[in-house]
């Protein structure tokens, strides 16, 4: 007799519906939209720590309210063929946004073509969910493509790559959208699972399906300095928080008991994550936080009913938005908190609640998707492989070798760069222009600021991975603001020791550090301390410097030491007294002045190299505009 699995594999119809196809590719689209148009905001609209956050949130959650309009519109044709003309209307403006951000960079152009494409694809959304699709399957593979592209690119999106193929890869994914979405029929709906989608998607960004979480978490291997992490571990990581996401969102869910357990576990993600300032939380989020995510969106299915409801399908498209603006909302909230100076913690643990509530609103289980065994295990097989891309998506810029005697001759090289998260002064995110405007001074030690490694706000991208492979150069890493956002020193010279110690904030809202590597060259040890003063509000950063001073001298001893950074104070400040008191002189002081702020025409003099022991030979100031800093270049004997 022949076990009924198998009559039901040999009766089930292989080929993928449409609807799933579009609402998958629906959803890639406008993920990486969103990649784009979230550090417009805060690079071109205003400016991080300059525009008043509230101005900032007011201006993106305007783009998220304005699409409730469409929710009525839609459901006045009930769940017939003119919803589904909405739809196409607005996925049609969705791809087409999405494949103009691959030529239109920067400025006003791309603020507003983003936020235009932004508000074509929450129309698309609003309008799907009226029609009816298969949000509780579709939406979560959508997620996990854009999970996998942005590992295999590793997490430089397609609009900021410059390789060829760029552009006809993101042709094709709006042109399979575009096809599927005009061959969509209207269908059963799940209020639920359409509300899921906004708060999946920033769970999913910000650690439960994060390339970039997967790089840093694997980067601390628990120790307080995070340290380039093994070849391919970090991708291997990533595909298989994919292939848990995907298994609990189209695995069984057995009643009660598995409902309240994935509940539990995605809220002791979130808490984990949230309270995560340094090694081991990070690692533990993502494992935790990816299947109970996948179960979830199987939970919002068990809710769909088995018939189309026009009434039901326009609470839908309400639900879409409303999750989204969750999505819109709580992105504003946490990453706020880091001009304004309040606890984030409980925002990612807030957003988790929408998948437990969904969890926990229903105790009856639900049945497996049926997928074929031969379709789970290719599956599989694209979860792991496609990260490994990332290998050839990165390619190194030229750079000669001067870690060798010709090189101790000429002195130490340094370049020491405030990157702002690797986004411009016109909001164009360009890592290979960064990483050929460091190489060209051949340097020996980088000292980075503002390193961004995953934050949802800047696209999720780890500047520092994406900057270290293309100079070929290994890294250390020390959190700042969060596990995530700090400095980091780049170095390919042998390494004896690297210890980080936080700085007291003293009132400024955004956390500081100081990072300590000690570097071989030369046939001596040479201490390097890496930080970015944070300074208090209408006050010299007096304390921050004391206890810089205090460690680069604990930690460098008897052994020549340089602090540099952006310590955003100006030669004759009381806080450069404070140093040169403590026994660090100001390197510069016999070439100023030496501007570097703001990074087009610099006016300011807030990036330094303080010295004990060395000298500063030469110094030079750098003319890219791949921060709203420019790099500073100098040689140390």
């Amino acid at each position: 007799m022949t076990p009924p699995s198998r009559l039901s594999f040999a009766r089930t119809d292989h080929r993928v519906p449409a609807p799933l196809v579009s609402t998958a590719a629906g959803t890639l689209l406008l993920v990486d939209l969103l990649r784009v148009w979230l550090p417009s905001i805060i690079t071109i609209f205003g400016q991080a720590a300059s525009t008043p956050a509230e101005l900032m949130g007011a201006f993106a959650l305007l783009w998220f309210l304005v699409p409730f309009a469409v929710v009525p519109f839609a459901a006045r044709w009930g769940s017939g063929r003119h919803a589904a003309k909405v739809a196409l209307a607005g996925g049609a403006g969705l791809a087409a946004a999405r494949f103009a951000l691959v030529f239109v960079h920067g400025g006003q152009a791309q603020l507003y073509v983003a936020s235009i494409g932004l508000l074509a694809g929450l129309s698309w959304l609003a309008a799907t969910a009226v029609r009816g699709g298969p949000a509780a399957v579709g939406v979560p593979a959508g997620l996990a493509a854009a999970a996998l592209q942005h590992a295999a690119l590793r997490t430089v999106d397609l609009t900021w790559q410059s390789r060829w193929w760029a552009a006809p890869l993101v042709a094709a994914e709006c042109l399979v959208f575009i096809w599927y979405q005009r061959r969509t029929a209207p269908g059963r709906t799940s209020a639920a699972a359409w509300f899921l989608v906004g708060p999946a998607m920033l769970l999913a960004g910000m650690f439960a399906l994060s390339p970039a979480i997967a790089t840093v978490a694997l980067s601390y291997r628990f120790d307080p300095v995070a340290t380039t992490p093994p070849p391919a571990v970090p991708e291997l990581l990533l595909g298989l928080a994919v292939v848990g996401f995907l298994a609990g969102a189209t695995g069984p869910l057995r009643g009660r008991f598995e409902r309240v357990a994935a509940a539990l576990t995605i809220v002791a993600a979130a808490v984990i994550f949230g309270l995560s300032r340094g090694p081991g939380g990070l690692f533990v989020a993502l494992l935790l936080g990816c299947g109970a995510l996948g179960w979830a969106f199987r939970a919002a299915a068990a809710d769909t009913p088995p018939e189309p409801d026009a009434g039901r399908n326009a609470r839908s498209g309400y639900a879409a938005l409303a999750g989204m603006l969750v999505f819109a909302v709580a992105a504003v909230a946490y990453y706020a908190a880091y001009d304004l100076g309040y606890p984030n913690q409980w925002v990612p643990v807030a957003v988790a609640l929408a998948p437990a509530w969904i969890l926990l609103r229903s105790g009856t289980g639900a049945p497996a998707t049926g997928v074929p065994w031969r379709t789970g295990l290719a599956a599989v097989a694209v979860c792991l492989l496609v990260p490994l891309l990332g290998a050839t998506t990165t390619p190194p810029v030229e750079r000669s070798d001067a870690t060798g005697a010709a090189g101790a001759d000429r002195g130490l090289r340094l370049v020491a760069y405030n990157i702002r998260m690797g986004f411009g002064l016109d909001g164009t995110f360009r890592p290979a222009a960064a990483a050929r405007a460091i190489a060209a001074s051949d340097p020996d030690v980088v000292v980075l600021s503002e390193v961004d490694r995953a934050w949802v706000l800047n696209g999720g991208h780890d500047d520092l991975r994406t900057l270290a492979t293309r100079l070929g150069m290994r890294y250390w890493f020390a959190p700042a603001a969060d596990a995530v956002w700090g400095d980091a020193v780049l170095t390919n010279l042998p390494v004896a020791a690297a210890e980080t110690v936080r700085l007291s904030a003293v009132g400024a809202p955004t956390g500081a550090q100081a990072l300590g590597v000690v570097v071989r060259f030369g046939g001596q040890e040479i201490a390097v301390v890496s930080t970015h003063i944070q300074p208090p509000p209408d006050a010299e950063p007096l304390v921050q410097v004391g206890e810089i001073a205090a460690f680069a001298t604990r930690f460098g001893g008897d052994r020549p030491t340089f602090i540099a950074g952006d310590l955003n104070i100006e030669p004759g400040d009381a806080a450069m007294r404070a140093f040169a008191d403590a026994g660090y002189a100001d390197g510069f002081a016999a070439f100023r002045p030496v501007r570097t702020f703001p990074a087009d025409k610099p006016v300011k003099q807030i990036d330094h190299v303080l010295v004990r022991g060395l000298t500063c030979a030469e110094v030079s100031v750098g003319t890219a505009v791949t921060s709203d800093h420019a790099p500073i270049v100098t040689t140390l004997r």
